[in-house]
C-alpha cells in the first residue's frame, strides 16, 4: 500500500518552521492597569517597591515585643497606644507595652508579634486599661514582613507573558500605574467557496452556511488579538488572488478557510506562490492536511482547510502560536496531561492524529479521557461536546482501553471550560 502521508510535512516540522518565521511585529504602547489585562508584555514589569511596603499586621488584635513575653506564662501589658491601617503610629512605644492595632496598619516601632483580639483578655484598673496574652504565643505571629510578597526590583511579569487579572493586580500593589504592552495585532479573516453563505441570511439549496468566520473571530480574540471578518471570496481564482492581495496591504496576518486543498477551485495557495511565498503546503496531521502558509509582503498568511472541525483544530495547533508571537508573546507551548484511555482505536502510521475527547470519571476519584465516537471533519458537535485534544504520535496504530494517552485541554489555548 502506497504511503499516503510521502511528501507531507511532519506536524513538529511545521511547528519548527512557524516558530523559525515569527516575531513580534505589533506595535508597543503604554497601557493603563485597567485596560492592561489580556494584553502581551513587551518589557518586564519590576516592582519599584516592596510589597507591602512595609511591616504591618494581619489582623485585629493587639502588637506587643515578644522579648517582654513569656510563651510558657503569657503575659499582662499596659495598652500605650491604638494603630490603625493608613496611619503613621508616630511613635515610639514605651517597653513592656502593647499597642491595639488593627487589619493593614503598620507595625509600631520596637514591637514584633500580633495577638489575635479574640485570644485575649481586656483589664482596666485605675484608669489604665491592661491587655493580658495567652500563654504558647509564636514569635513574629500574624506579622507581614515588608517585602514578604514581593521584594523592590523583583520582576513581576516577565516579557513576552499575557497578563492575566493577578499580574495587574501585583503591578498595581507595587504602585505601578501603566505598563508597556503591544498592541493587539490585526487579523483579518477571510472565507472562500461558492457555497458559502454568511450566517443569518435566507437559505439557498446547495449552501452551507459560514461556521468558520464566526468561529474565528472568537478564537482571534481569545488569543489576544483583534478580529476584522473580511467576507466571503467565490471560488475563482482572480477574485482570490485580488482578494489576498489587498487584504495583506492592510493587515499582518490572514486567516483565510477552504481553498485550499487539491481540487479545480482550490485557489489559496496557488495565489500566495502568484503573490509572494509559501513555507509549507500539505502537513501530515489529521484532521488539516492541506493547510497552506506563506507570506505575502509583510502579511503572513495562514489557509485552513474549510471543515470546521479542521479549521478549529489548524488553528489552536498552528495559527494560535503564530498570532501569539507576532503579537509580542512567548511562543505558547500546551501542556500534553498523561490521561488513561477509555476507549479503544486504530490509525494509520505516518500520521500525527488529534482526536477530540471527553473527561470522564473512572471511578475511584479517578478521570479518564473518552473519544468522540465520530471522526467527521464537519462534526461541530465534536467540538461543542469536547474538553480538548488527545494527541497521538506517528509511530502509534492503536490505543487500547487503558492506555496512557497525550490529553491537551481546551484551558490549554486559552478557552474556557464548558
Amino acid at each position: 500500500m502506497a504511503d499516503s502521508t510521502k511528501g507531507r510535512l511532519p506536524h513538529d516540522e511545521a511547528l519548527a518552521i512557524l516558530r523559525a518565521q515569527t516575531y513580534p511585529v505589533a506595535e508597543i504602547e503604554d497601557v493603563c492597569l485597567t485596560q492592561a489585562t489580556g494584553r502581551f508584555v513587551a518589557e518586564p514589569v519590576v516592582a519599584p517597591r516592596p510589597i507591602p511596603a512595609a511591616d504591618n499586621s494581619a489582623v485585629d488584635g493587639y502588637a506587643f515585643r515578644y522579648a517582654a513575653y513569656s510563651r510558657e506564662a503569657g503575659a499582662r501589658l499596659r495598652l500605650s497606644g491604638r494603630a490603625s491601617a493608613g496611619h503613621e503610629f508616630g511613635e515610639v512605644p514605651p517597653p513592656d507595652t502593647a499597642v491595639r492595632i488593627l487589619t493593614g496598619a503598620i507595625m509600631p516601632e520596637g514591637l514584633d508579634t500580633v495577638v489575635m483580639q479574640e485570644d485575649v483578655r481586656l483589664d482596666t484598673r485605675e484608669d489604665e486599661h491592661w491587655v493580658v496574652l495567652p500563654p504558647g504565643l509564636q514569635q513574629g505571629a500574624n506579622r507581614r514582613l515588608a517585602g514578604e510578597d514581593r521584594k523592590s526590583g523583583a520582576v513581576l511579569v516577565e516579557a513576552g507573558t499575557r497578563l492575566r487579572p493577578q499580574d495587574v493586580a501585583s503591578a498595581a500593589a507595587s504602585g505601578l500605574g501603566r505598563i508597556r504592552c503591544y498592541a493587539p495585532l490585526a487579523v483579518g479573516v477571510i472565507s472562500t467557496g461558492d457555497e458559502i453563505l454568511r450566517a443569518g441570511e435566507s437559505y439557498v439549496p446547495g449552501g452551507t452556511y459560514d461556521a468558520n468566520a464566526p468561529m474565528l473571530n472568537g478564537l482571534v480574540r481569545a488569543g489576544g488579538a483583534d478580529c476584522v471578518e473580511l467576507g466571503i471570496i467565490p471560488d475563482d481564482a482572480k477574485q482570490v488572488g485580488e482578494a489576498l492581495a489587498r487584504a495583506a496591504r492592510g493587515y499582518r496576518v490572514l486567516v483565510v478557510t477552504g481553498g485550499a486543498s487539491l481540487g479545480e477551485e482550490d485557489h489559496v495557495a496557488k495565489a500566495i506562490d502568484a503573490l509572494g511565498k509559501r513555507h509549507f503546503w500539505q502537513i501530515a496531521v489529521k484532521p488539516g492536511r492541506p493547510m497552506c502558509v506563506g507570506e505575502i509582503g509583510n502579511c503572513f498568511v495562514m489557509g485552513l482547510p474549510g471543515n470546521p472541525v479542521a479549521v478549529f483544530v489548524c488553528f489552536l495547533l498552528y495559527v494560535r502560536p503564530v498570532l501569539v508571537r507576532l503579537g509580542g508573546g512567548s511562543w505558547p507551548e500546551p501542556l500534553r496531561y498523561p490521561m488513561p484511555a477509555l476507549f479503544s482505536q486504530t490509525k494509520k502510521i505516518g500520521r500525527r492524529e488529534f482526536w477530540r475527547g471527553r473527561l470522564v470519571e473512572a471511578g475511584g476519584g479517578r478521570l479518564g479521557v473518552d473519544k468522540f465516537r465520530r471522526d467527521g471533519s464537519g462534526l461541530i458537535a465534536s467540538l461543542c461536546e469536547s474538553d480538548g485534544l488527545i494527541e497521538v504520535a506517528e509511530d502509534v496504530s492503536e490505543v487500547r482501553e487503558g492506555d496512557l494517552i497525550a490529553f491537551i485541554p481546551y484551558t490549554e489555548f486559552g478557552l474556557p471550560h464548558s
